[in-house]
């Protein structure tokens, strides 16, 4: 068997897929594409899970990758063991709903023992325990030897996360020889030790589990094969380790040579060897893929990773920078996979310098500090490191959480994490508010202002809706980055752009920056400090870098909505001059796709027919269908034009005055119709007061005019429908309608009035003598208050002379009245009084005048004691 390389493996796996009709495709980026699920990439299927779940249909149905992955599970254990790594290739070859079972395993067998050449004496499968199917293939089919098939459990041989698409699987070990075994008796294929390598994984993807162990037969079956491109070549080179292949050798080396030492001479410097490698790989790969180092998410893995890498370096005596000379060694051996490596590797070098560079600025300071620290929990006997001070070197010193427990570890001291996390959590909550501060020129403090001065944008919308420009900044909500990755929201600074940033009361365009392969969706359009244009929203695929050649292309149906609604303002205005009087000057305004809204001086509101005079006005200057032209002058030759220009603006040396016709002249900044009778047409909302002297018109134009008479149309049409009448006899209908309403409440009162009355029935006989004036207390059943008082004041003209009392329990609700005739006030009675006295044993509060007075309450079982209270409450007063 000939030792191939890993860059001659990988071609040949994917030359004997594609010609069994496989589609090779380019490994994917290690930035998952819609999938919050995951991280980073972390196998071959990953990328692929829309075309297994179906919700996206796949190029071919027979797909082959080499991806590039990560996994960072095991990351403390990478160095200390030739067994771990962060980063690896996986080849896949995969089946959405065409070959099954049969296939997948006879191609596996024959790549591997007739196109690599391994011994197919050494080679075992290895099936789910009741897959008899698999089985049958190897023995039958294949001719494995059935002892030398092996039957293993769910825990081997069941691939299955959660709910979803899962199945059996089938791998295949190669025994390596006895010198790579434990020597112990029994030791055969599942074995812990190195003798027996998997190096290859069918999963017959052939179930659908819902999340409860209840598995339904999947109608389209999938194959999805993972095999380690590295193990791979492990196995045909005959090396102990992954570190031992060609390309990782070989980087390997390069480390030892920068640091001037060996492998395998000395352990505890192999552990900083096999970590710098493998770190240096996984950092190279996911910069190249546009990951940018930061303190959360995929960011902070990577300066994880880096800072690891950087701290091993200081362990093996390397002195300075060394990871992006280590990472020419990267991409020189794996640029043949991955020619973005060599596409991206002046971004690599440079963020890779500039982190390490940060890092190199802080490492001995944290270093030196965490020797005191140890020194002191030495002498004190305790072995754990408080919260506080591992925050401490986190955010001054920078370093990662794990590499202090890693430093820790090696002296026998651990770390408190929950301490940690929370001091994190109260510095995020004070940066939280902090955001609120500014600086001393009264601007938010933002990323924006760590730009370099020099570089400014030119706007050229002006003449086209598409331009192609250069990136010259990118930047995240918190830093200014080499590039922004699938999902990542920030800002992208360009040389030219076509995209209005919002000024002069127009708002911003939207819409997309491109390339080939990647795209951001730009949400908002600013303007920044020392004229940079900054167009802020989130990558939806793939990734830019700065110095990227991108196509800018703005949101046409929006911008020329927004045009049209802005070159409305102007002839609004003029039109108000006209109608108003020269007093008119603009104090604002703002226009969108949707509207338009102008704010101007004048001192009343304004009539109906000022209103419909303006209108008109606009109308015909849109029908006469006047050019709108823009002219480049100075502020002196504008002014002799007759340009009207805004109060308070500042203005730059030479200003932009927009004509339409002879009718309208203005210094304007903004974007335009080209001619006035693209406006369509023009209607006015409304016209109101914001301040003294101030008026606020908002409108419509366009299509927006027609959709606001639809939706105008469709109401009449409904209210007519629910008045069960034509649209042109809905106003006659109305007025009807509310006649018969105003006599069927007249009707209502006289029947509840009725109803009063009788529900007291005759109450005549409850008058009482109290000190020679009469009281009438009596309580009557659901009587709103109202009603209450039309009885009132009749029993009182019936009593002639007196004091009326009446309660009634309305839905749970106590309503209360108190009545007086004059000659009873002047013996002392005051209804007000007597009212607020007796609420009380209701559960409410009252009062009123002298000679009538009402409360409510919450208490209905109260009224028998407050009816008789007011016998007591009146004798008082008498």
């Amino acid at each position: 068997m000939k030792a191939y390389g890993v860059n001659e493996l990988r071609k040949m796996y994917l030359d004997f897929f594609e010609s069994k009709g496989h589609l090779v495709m380019k490994s994917f980026s290690l930035v998952p594409h819609n999938d919050n699920s995951l991280l980073l990439i972390n196998a071959g299927m990953a990328p692929l899970k829309p075309y297994f779940t179906g919700q996206e249909i796949p190029p071919r149905r027979r797909v082959a990758t080499c991806q590039k992955c990560i996994r960072t599970g095991d990351i403390e254990n990478v160095g200390k063991t030739a067994r771990h790594g962060t980063f690896f290739e996986m080849l896949g070859n995969f089946s959405f709903g065409d070959y099954f079972k049969h296939e997948a395993i006879n191609w596996s067998w024959e790549f591997l023992t007739e196109v690599i050449g391994l011994d197919k004496d050494r080679l075992y499968p290895s099936v789910y325990e009741t897959d008899d199917e698999a089985f049958e293939i190897w023995n039958k089919e294949v001719g494995v030897p059935a002892d030398r098939i092996f039957r293993f459990g769910k825990e081997d041989n069941f691939w299955e996360h959660g709910a979803g698409p899962c199945g059996p699987c089938s791998e295949i070990y190669y025994d390596r020889g006895e010198s790579y075994g434990c020597g112990k008796p029994g030791c055969t294929v599942g074995c812990d030790c190195d003798r027996y390598m998997e190096v290859w994984n069918n999963v017959f993807t052939q179930f659908e589990n819902d999340g409860k162990g209840n598995y339904t037969e999947l109608e389209n079956k999938n194959i999805d094969t993972g095999m380690g491109l590295e193990r791979l070549a492990v196995v045909v080179q005959d090396v102990d380790s992954i570190f031992a292949v060609d390309t990782i050798k070989a980087l390997l080396d390069k480390v030892a040579q920068i640091a001037g030492t060996e492998y395998k001479v000395d352990e505890t410097k192999d552990i900083s060897l096999r970590l710098i490698t493998d770190h240096i790989r996984s950092v190279t790969f996911m910069i190249s893929d546009g990951i940018m180092p930061s303190n959360e998410g995929r960011g902070y893995v990577l300066r994880r990773l880096l800072r690891r890498a950087a701290r091993h370096g200081r362990l093996l005596g390397i002195k300075g920078k060394f990871l992006s000379e280590l990472s020419k060694t990267v991409i020189e051996l794996h640029k043949d996979g991955y020619p973005e490596l060599e596409e991206k590797q002046e971004m690599i070098f440079k963020v890779l310098s500039e982190e390490e560079e940060k890092f190199n600025k802080t490492i001995d300071q944290g270093l030196s500090m965490l020797s005191e620290l140890e020194a002191s929990l030495k002498k004190s006997g305790e072995t754990v490191l408080s919260g506080d001070q591992v925050f401490k070197l986190y955010d001054t010193y920078g370093f990662p959480v794990d590499l202090t427990k890693e430093i820790l570890e090696e002296k026998g001291i651990s770390i408190d994490e929950d301490g940690f996390k929370k001091a994190m959590e109260k510095q995020r909550e004070q940066a939280r508010k902090a955001r609120k501060t500014t600086n001393y020129m009264g601007a938010d403090v933002t990323v924006y202002q760590s730009i370099d001065a020099a570089i400014t944008s030119k706007f050229v919308g002006y003449d086209r809706t598409s331009h192609v420009s250069k990136i010259t900044v990118l930047t995240t909500e918190t830093d200014l980055v080499q590039a922004l990755a699938d999902g990542d929201m920030g800002t992208i600074i360009v040389e030219e752009t076509p995209f209005y940033g919002t000024m002069g009361g127009q708002v911003a365009d939207t819409g997309m920056i491109t390339t080939d392969t990647a795209a951001f969706e730009v949400l908002d359009t600013i303007h920044l400090q020392g004229g940079k244009i900054g167009h802020v929203g989130k990558m939806v695929k793939g990734m830019l870098s700065v110095g990227d050649e991108v196509t800018l292309t703005i949101d046409e149906g929006r911008r020329n909505n927004t045009g049209k609604n802005h070159s409305a303002t102007h002839l609004l205005q003029k039109a108000l001059r006209m109608v108003l009087g020269t007093h008119v000057e603009q104090q604002g305004s703002y226009v969108d796709k949707d509207r338009l809204r102008f704010d101007f001086t004048h001192f009343s509101a304004m009539t109906n027919e000022e209103l419909q005079q303006v209108e008109s006005i606009v109308n015909e200057e849109i029908q006469k269908a006047l050019p709108v032209v823009t002219d480049i002058m100075t502020l002196d030759e504008a002014k002799k034009t007759g340009a009207m220009a805004l109060f308070g603006e500042k203005y730059g040396e030479t200003v932009r005055v927009v004509r339409m016709g002879d009718f309208s002249t203005e210094l304007c900044g903004g974007t335009h119709v080209a001619n006035t009778s693209a406006i369509t047409t023009f209607k006015i909302l409304s016209e109101s007061g914001i301040a003294a002297g101030v008026r606020r018109i908002e409108a419509l134009t366009g299509d927006a005019v027609f959709e606001y008479y639809r939706n105008m149309e469709q109401t009449l049409h409904e209210a007519a429908h629910a008045a069960k009448t034509e649209p042109d006899k809905l106003t006659h209908k109305i007025s009807s309608m509310l006649e018969e309403i105003k006599e069927f409440q007249s009707e209502n009162e006289k029947l509840k009035n009725k109803l009063a009355k009788d529900a007291l029935g005759d109450v005549m006989n409850q008058v009482v003598d109290v000190k020679g004036v009469k009281l009438l207390a009596a309580s009557v059943e659901n009587v709103d208050m109202n009603g209450l008082r039309t009885l009132g004041d009749q029993l009182k003209e019936k009593l002639g002379s007196g004091v009326v009392v009446l309660a009634s329990s309305n839905d749970g609700k106590v309503n209360l009245i108190a009545m007086a005739t004059d000659d009873a006030m002047k013996a002392g009675a005051h209804a007000g009084n007597l009212i607020k006295a007796i609420a009380s044993v209701v559960g409410g509060g009252g009062g009123g005048r002298p000679n009538m007075a009402q409360a409510g309450g919450k208490n209905p079982a109260g009224i028998p004691d407050a009816i008789a209270k007011a016998k007591e409450v009146l004798e008082e007063q008498l």
